[in-house]
């Protein structure tokens, strides 16, 4: 084999050997064993919600280990494959084994990026709340861009989600939505899109045609587990209900199905209107106040861990990224100079490229001070 691609490979195989050592393939396969077992018992669905957990993890974790052994399967085949190229003479098969060689690069480096998920939080699904902020109706606009773009992104990777409220602006848009992403390591990877987005463009609002920068923010949160002991105490809540608004049909928008839930302490108000039942809006509600409250708690433990350790790097989140769809077309994250010159795939949920590098850019920013 040419010693240039035997180098190429090589290098490859250490970076893959490398993932292979993080994830632990010998404690993942006796994970998976164990979970076998308990999903082959016949009592297993007497408790469907602990049923659910069983199934999902033995899912995900099966999911994970086969992932990784087809990319080993593939650096394999991919070395024979340049050696019947080379004996062949064959120029159609070389092009294929490096166009092989690059998608089997970049499909190894994704997962390394996975390894670098290692805070206490970072394999939960996640809570994202947008919120519009500087910039009147295209603000609005602007967050429901961001509504969009992120629901887009987890339709592509088939990820279930589920939007709790919606609060409408007057004009056009969005004042608020707050929504799940139900996926493994969902809070780790998104966690990089928290801050506040800037937009640059004609204003379609403006009948002048003026250039207009709007801003929305963007927050991220774990899911609360039953594990976390998140108490909040019935006297430190206000609870208001109130009529659906919005799109939803006349079961949800002719009764108080809503509610509104203000933590006293704290001022977090979180709102739920998507079931038609009060009682429910009122469990899932419940579940986002646990879950900023659970952050909040995070954010203070890091403070006093950033303040032992006098950093003074300050809050990374402000102004991270910047979509600008006049003059010109560009993507640019402000943190790790990652830019693209198609905004319009980026709002159409293609932001993985953004995603990896956020993730290596806090590896080596804010890890060891991280969660």
């Amino acid at each position: 084999m040419n010693p240039d691609v035997a180098a190429e490979l090589k290098d490859l195989s250490a970076s893959l050997a490398n993932v292979e050592a993080v994830m632990d393939l010998a404690g993942l396969r006796a994970q998976i064993a164990e979970l076998e077992e308990q999903a082959a018992k016949p009592d297993l669905w007497d408790d469907p919600e602990s049923a659910q957990k069983v199934t999902s993890k033995l899912s995900h974790r099966q999911g994970e280990l086969r992932r990784v052994e087809e990319l080993r399967s593939r650096l394999d085949d991919l070395s024979v494959l340049f050696e019947l190229a080379e004996e062949g003479a064959d120029a159609d098969a070389e092009a294929e084994a490096r166009a092989e060689q690059e998608k089997l690069g970049s499909d190894i480096s994704s997962l390394e990026v996975r390894t670098l998920l290692s805070g206490e939080y970072d394999g939960r699904d996640a809570l994202v709340t947008i919120r519009s902020e500087a910039g009147g109706v295209d603000a609005a606009d602007f967050a429901e861009m961001l509504l969009r773009m992120y629901l887009r992104w987890s339709e592509r990777h088939g990820y279930p989600t589920e939007v709790y409220d919606t609060s409408y602006a007057e004009e056009a848009g969005i004042k608020s939505a707050t929504f799940k992403i139900a996926a493994p390591y969902a809070y780790g990877t998104l966690s990089v899109e928290q801050g506040t987005h800037r937009l640059v463009r004609i204003s379609p609002f403006d009948n002048q045609g003026r250039r207009q920068t709007s801003f929305a923010a963007v927050e991220v949160v774990p899911v609360v587990e039953q594990t976390d002991h998140v108490d909040i105490d019935e006297k430190d809540l206000r609870v208001d209900v109130y009529r659906s608004s919005g799109p939803g049909g006349q079961g949800v928008n002719t009764t108080d199905s809503a509610v509104r839930l203000t933590h006293i302490p704290t001022g977090i108000v979180v709102s739920c209107q998507n079931e038609r039942s009060q009682l429910q809006n009122k469990a899932s509600a419940m579940a986002v106040l646990q879950a900023k409250l659970l952050e909040r708690r995070r954010q203070e433990q890091q403070a006093k861990m950033d303040a032992l350790k006098d950093t003074s790097s300050g809050s990374w989140g402000n102004q991270m990224r910047t979509y600008v769809l006049h003059p010109y077309q560009m993507v640019k994250d402000l943190r790790t100079e990652h830019e693209v010159g198609n905004p319009s795939a980026v709002l159409d949920g293609d932001i993985d490229g953004f995603l990896e590098s956020g993730i290596r850019w806090r590896k080596t920013q804010f890890e060891p001070t991280r969660g």
